[in-house]
């Protein structure tokens, strides 16, 4: 299941001044089919993302990095628009996302970074 930090999404709720986010989704996936089902869970949470008015922006293979640490090139990314912060925590509390799309999240991914932004 999508594992959130809960001292940072609490200070993330906090300071919801009610405009739009967008979540950058850095991707890496287990080696053992996580891209596959990476795919099957874009077509599950879709229409789930929609609910809440958020849109999918974005999803792109990971290119070797032109700049980086070890270990901190990613497999794929994806930009996914919210029309606001509570728009985001509704979603990842719907009952059909933790157990349709979840599970599917979950089983693709061997590490994940979601970095929320916003414009200035």
């Amino acid at each position: 299941m999508l594992t959130l930090i809960e001292e940072e999404f609490t200070r993330f709720m906090a300071e919801d001044d009610g405009l739009p986010i967008v979540m950058l989704n850095l991707l890496r996936f287990r080696p053992d089919g996580g891209r596959e089902r990476y795919a099957a869970y874009l077509e599950v949470a879709g229409p789930l993302v929609a609910r809440y008015g958020a849109d999918i922006v974005y999803v792109g293979e990971g290119l070797p990095a032109l700049s980086a640490e070890t270990g901190q090139a990613w497999d794929a990314v994806a930009l996914v628009r919210y029309p606001s912060r509570r728009a985001f925590a509704d979603m990842v509390q719907d009952r059909d996302y933790r157990e349709k799309a979840g599970p599917l999240r979950e089983a693709s991914l061997a590490e994940a970074v979601l970095q929320p932004t916003r414009n200035p």
